[in-house]
C-alpha cells in the first residue's frame, strides 16, 4: 500500500525515524485504514455514473449529412464571444494537463491498491474531458489550432510541482477544492457560451457533472481522514485552503486568461470563497472538538479564511479597470472588458 511513502533509511540508522518521518508513517496508516471506505466510494461512484464518450456527443444525428452538420456547427460557433472563447481555452488546457495529475497521484498512491485502481479509473474518466473539448473546439473552429496545441505542449513541458505534493493529506484537500473549482468553471462556461452555440452547453454540462462526482469522492475521503486524524487533517487543510493555484498556472498567458474569466463572471475569488465555505460546512470544521493546540490553531485559521477571501475579492473588484485583451489563440482579435 502506498509504497512510495516507505521511508528510506541509511545504513546504521536501524528502524528509528525522525518526527517528520513518523508523521508521514502515521498518515500512511490512516490511508491504509481508509481502503474499505475508498472501495465503497468507488462502487457508489460507478453505480451513479452515466458513462459517455466524445464521439457519441459530437457525432451528427442519425440521417444528417456529416458535412452539413459540421458546417452548421461552425456557423453557430461564429457567434461565440471572445471572452467565452478564452474561457474555453483555459478549460481545455487545464484538462489537457492530466499527465501531471496522474503522475502526482500515482507517486503517492502506488500501483497495487484500491487507491491505484481509483487513480486509473479517475484518469480514464478525466481523459475524455480534454478529448471532447479538443474535438469540439477543432470542429467548431474556436481557436487557431496550431497556437492551442503549442500552448498545450508548453504547459505540459513546464511541469506542475505543487508544494502540497509532499503531504498525502494535502493532496486530498487540494483535489477536493480543485475538482469543485473545475466543475464550477465548466458549468459557468457552458452557460455563458451556449447563449451563442447550444452544443457546447451540452458538452460542458456532461463534463461538469463528472467533475461533481469526482468532487464527491475526494471531499468524502478527506472527511474520513478528519474523523481518524483530526489534528493533522486540519493542519493540512489550513495550509491549502487560503488559496490554491489551479493546475494551469504554468501555462502561457495564464494570468491574463484567468483575468478574462474572472471579469466574465465565470470563475474568480468569489466562486472560490463559496467553495471554501461549502467545504468548511461539509467537513464540520467549525464544530470539531477535542483538538490539541495545533489542531485548534489550524481550525481558527481555517475559520478566518472566508473573511480574508471576501477582502481579496473586494480589493480586486475595486482595482479593476476597463481593459482590452488580445490572444493569438483566438486569432488575435482585440476585445474590451469592464
Amino acid at each position: 500500500m502506498v509504497s512510495v511513502f516507505v521511508i528510506d533509511r541509511q545504513p546504521g540508522q536501524g528502524m528509528s525515524v525522525n518526527p517528520v518521518e513518523a508523521e508521514t508513517l502515521s498518515k500512511i496508516a490512516v490511508l491504509t485504514d481508509l481502503e474499505p471506505v475508498v472501495s465503497e466510494l468507488m462502487a457508489s461512484h460507478e453505480a451513479k455514473r452515466v458513462l459517455w464518450f466524445p464521439a457519441e456527443l459530437l457525432e451528427p444525428p442519425p440521417g444528417e449529412d456529416p458535412d452539413h452538420h459540421l458546417r452548421a456547427l461552425r456557423e453557430r460557433a461564429r457567434g461565440i464571444s471572445d471572452p467565452a472563447r478564452v474561457a474555453l481555452a483555459l478549460n481545455l488546457l487545464t484538462e489537457e494537463g492530466l499527465p501531471h495529475f496522474h503522475r502526482l497521484l500515482a507517486v503517492y498512491l502506488g500501483t497495487d491498491s484500491i487507491w491505484a485502481r481509483w487513480n486509473n479509473l479517475w484518469t480514464a474518466e478525466e481523459d475524455r474531458h480534454g478529448a471532447i473539448l479538443h474535438d469540439y473546439t477543432r470542429d467548431a473552429g474556436i481557436f487557431d489550432p496550431v497556437v492551442i496545441e503549442k500552448m498545450q505542449f508548453d504547459y505540459i513541458k513546464a511541469g506542475f510541482e505543487p508544494e502540497w505534493d509532499k503531504d498525502p493529506y494535502r493532496v486530498f484537500v487540494y483535489t477536493s477544492l480543485q475538482e469543485r473549482a473545475t466543475q464550477v468553471s465548466h458549468a459557468n462556461t457552458g452557460k455563458f457560451a451556449s447563449q451563442y452555440e447550444p452544443m457546447i452547453g451540452t458538452v460542458l454540462q456532461n463534463v461538469a457533472k463528472e467533475e461533481a462526482r469526482h468532487y464527491t469522492f475526494y471531499r468524502s475521503v478527506f472527511k474520513a481522514v478528519l474523523e481518524r486524524d483530526p489534528n493533522q487533517g486540519l493542519i493540512a487543510a489550513a495550509k491549502i485552503m487560503p488559496a490554491i493555484d489551479m493546475p494551469g498556472v504554468n501555462m502561457p498567458h495564464f494570468r491574463e486568461l484567468a483575468d478574462v474569466v474572472r471579469r466574465a463572471g465565470i470563475y474568480g475569488p468569489r466562486e472560490y470563497l463559496k467553495i471554501v465555505e461549502e467545504l468548511i460546512k461539509y467537513w464540520s470544521i467549525d464544530t470539531m472538538e477535542g483538538l490539541n493546540d495545533l489542531g485548534r490553531a489550524a481550525q481558527e485559521k481555517i475559520m478566518g479564511i472566508p473573511a480574508r477571501l471576501e477582502r481579496i475579492a473586494q480589493v480586486m473588484e475595486l482595482k479593476t479597470r476597463p481593459k482590452s485583451f488580445a490572444f493569438d489563440v483566438i486569432f488575435n482579435r482585440e476585445f474590451a472588458m469592464e
